[in-house]
């Protein structure tokens, strides 16, 4: 008979790893990305998950040393096992340390933490998510060759208007997949056959729709077909009953020597334009203003007026917040660098009464960057990792205003106007 602890090894090494992994506390979700090691397999940063799960780490000589939820965990460096209590247990990997850092299996966040900690953890494989039991609290793990099982205290009673994320209920967030309909956005040199910016945006951001429905906070899509919505519409979609707004767009260059080259993610908020290749991008996307019929609503108002009137807007210093989070958020999961946060005169946020940003998800011109953002699989981690920065940010802000209570009326999560 083969041994059960083999079985659960053989098992656990067939399985494919994820990208990454999400744990969700009460203290709000981490997306921790999932590295492949030549030696000792997939793993995670050790401090990462510490931070997410309130742990603590230590080295003393070959032996890394983890505490989480009162129960301590070692970890013979190099070696496939760990011990808990006074048993050594095997593992598919080891943990190993490289360049100053520990990383551990993910095996001890999909089997070892769920295994041994029953009562405070549950892995979803499906989604990849280790969810903290919130609602129990749990003493440390007792080892067959001890006393007697671990106990639990009753649960607290929980909050009914907050979500197991933390979040109060009533969030609403509008989404906005740039172009559409006669306007195509950038043709997408390296994207398949026919696919253009306008395809890519809707795509991801219909995802993102659902992460974020997934996380308990509503959303008003600003086009869910191949529709054109002008620019100076989109950002009505969120007004009162909406708490932000968020453009997705796809950047391209000019052909000229090495523009291939460029790659990565940037996030924009509304502002004078600091750089030429910021202006670069404002001028790209304002350009899609040629799609649309004249206006018969009368003259807009013009974006000089409005970044005039910035130095009065309550919502600027929310925006900044806002895109820092999506930058560092889609950084766990996008392989390409980090362009950091912009600003730009963009006529798609100078509507906005809300806190407001417009995010480009990489280059089509860039064939990896394209690959990214078409592949079905990372377009599902990029619009998960956009919805942990929203759900951030609004954590963030719930704390910053000392929030109790936020009332708002039920808003569908559709397409429309509010």
């Amino acid at each position: 008979m083969i041994p059960a602890a083999l079985v659960v090894l053989t098992l656990a090494a067939a399985e494919p790893a994820p990208m990454t992994v999400l744990v969700s506390t009460a203290r709000g979700d981490t997306r921790i990305p999932v590295r492949s090691d030549p030696l000792a397999g997939p793993v995670v940063a050790a401090p990462t998950l510490m931070n997410a799960l309130n742990g603590t780490l230590a080295v003393e000589g070959a032996w890394a040393e983890v505490e989480i939820a009162r129960q301590p965990f070692r970890f013979l460096l190099g070696a496939p096992l760990y011990a808990v209590g006074t048993l050594v247990k095997p593992l598919v990997g080891a943990a190993a340390v490289q360049r100053d850092t520990v990383f551990l299996p993910i095996q001890f966040v999909t089997q070892v933490l769920p295994g041994e900690l029953k009562e405070r953890f549950r892995y979803d494989r499906a989604s990849a998510r280790l969810v903290e039991l919130t609602g129990r609290t749990a003493g440390p793990v007792v080892a067959a060759s001890t006393s007697g099982p671990a106990s639990a205290s009753a649960p607290p009673p929980r909050n009914p208007d907050r979500l197991p994320n933390g979040l109060m209920k009533g969030h609403v967030v509008a989404l906005d997949p740039g172009h559409g309909g006669t306007d195509p956005g950038n043709p997408g040199v390296h994207f398949p056959r026919g696919v253009r910016e306008k395809d890519v945006t809707l795509k991801i951001g219909l995802l993102m729709r659902e992460e974020l429905l997934k996380r308990g906070v509503a959303v008003i899509m600003t086009r869910t077909s191949d529709t054109l919505i002008r620019l100076g519409d989109r950002a009505h979609y969120c007004r009162d009953r909406c708490d932000l707004f968020v453009s997705l767009h796809v950047n391209s260059l000019k052909k000229r020597p090495g523009y291939s080259q460029a790659r990565g993610f940037e996030t924009y908020y509304l502002d004078a334009a600091k750089t030429e290749d910021a202006a670069r991008v404002a001028q790209m996307e304002n350009e899609a203003v040629r799609f649309e019929e004249a206006s018969v609503d009368g003259p807009r108002v013009g974006i000089d007026f409005i970044l005039k009137d910035l130095q009065v807007n309550e919502h600027l210093r929310e925006s900044v917040r806002l895109a820092e989070l999506m930058q560092s958020h889609v950084g766990e999961v996008h392989s390409g660098p980090n362009r950091g946060v912009k600003t730009a005169p963009l006529t798609v946020l100078s509507t906005a009464r809300r806190p407001a940003i417009l995010f480009e998800m990489g280059f089509s011109t860039n064939p990896d960057d394209a690959r990214l953002m078409t592949e079905s699989r990372s377009q599902r981690y990029m619009a998960a990792s956009m919805a942990d920065a929203i759900v951030a940010y609004l954590l963030e802000y719930e704390r910053r205003i000392g929030v109790v209570d936020p009332v708002r009326p039920t808003v569908n999560s559709g397409s429309g106007r509010e």
